[in-house]
This record gives C-alpha cells, structure tokens and sequence, in this order.
C-alpha cells in the first residue's frame, strides 16, 4: 500500500483538531439557545445546566469522531 504524502497527512490532523473545537462550540451554542428559551418563553430556570450538557455531548462527539478518524488513518 503507497504511504501518503506528508501534506494530506498534516490536513487530515489538522481537520481532527478542527472538529473537536467546533462540535464543542456547536454543543455550546445549542446548549445556551435552549437556556435561554427555557428562560425566556416557558419561565424555567435552566441555566447553566443545558449550556454544559450540551457542551459534553460535543465533547463526546467531537472525540468519537476523533477516535474513527484515528481508525481510519492506520
């Protein structure tokens, strides 16, 4: 099997470290909309719980897709 070259390496690396960063910041957003809509239009007080399960669940899903790229790559 032909190695590939350095360059599409460094890309796929740095795509990894990209998708961690934003499915966090993804997870954040979603999380801190629904606080506020709780907050807001339904009166219960939510904050800041949402903001930080939503911030775990792009965490999780930022490192699986860490995980099945690293798979990929070997």
């Amino acid at each position: 099997m032909p190695e590939k070259p350095f360059w599409k390496q460094i890309a796929k690396a740095s795509v990894v470290g990209l998708n961690l960063v934003i499915s966090t910041i993804v997870g954040g957003l979603i999380g801190y909309g629904l606080d506020y809509a709780m907050d807001r239009w339904f009166g219960i007080k939510t904050a800041p719980w949402l903001l930080f399960i939503f911030a775990l669940f792009g965490i999780i899903a930022g490192f699986k897709d860490l995980v099945m790229m690293a798979k990929k790559m070997e």
